[in-house]
């Protein structure tokens, strides 16, 4: 039983970098998951995703670039605003513009820079570099 399945699929990615795999299946697959994918996707992490029916819960195989050094949860689930992202930045990202904070919010999944263009807060999930 999966108490995480987020860490888990980030684990599993993180993994299949080190080895320096092409293809990682993270399985099972959730909207949290494929919302975390597709931003990463955007932001030139990996190459893509497919999502893939195997009669249960579903399959993403993922399509590795080499770009990702360290990523991971953030446990607890942090509820932060606008104005306060410059903090967690610098507590999760070893510098400044290098990496990633993956909030959810109300209008989704956003990235920190989308977050703080269009000034909403939300929960922490995240980080990747």
């Amino acid at each position: 039983m999966l108490n995480d399945p987020l860490a888990n699929a980030l684990s599993i990615m993180i993994n299949a970098e080190l080895k320096g795999k092409g293809i990682c299946t993270i399985q099972p697959s959730s909207k949290l998951i494929g919302g975390v994918l597709d931003l990463l996707k955007e932001k030139g992490y990996i190459d893509g995703f497919e999502k893939v029916d195997d009669g249960k819960a579903g399959i993403f195989e993922v399509k590795l670039k080499g770009n990702i050094n360290n990523c991971g949860v953030i446990k607890p689930r942090y509820p932060i605003k606008g104005n306060d992202l410059e903090k967690w930045e610098s507590r999760y990202l070893p510098a400044q513009h290098f990496g990633l904070l993956i909030l959810t919010t109300t209008k989704g999944i956003l990235s920190q820079d989308d977050a703080r263009k269009n000034g909403i807060g939300g929960k922490l999930l995240a980080y990747v570099y």
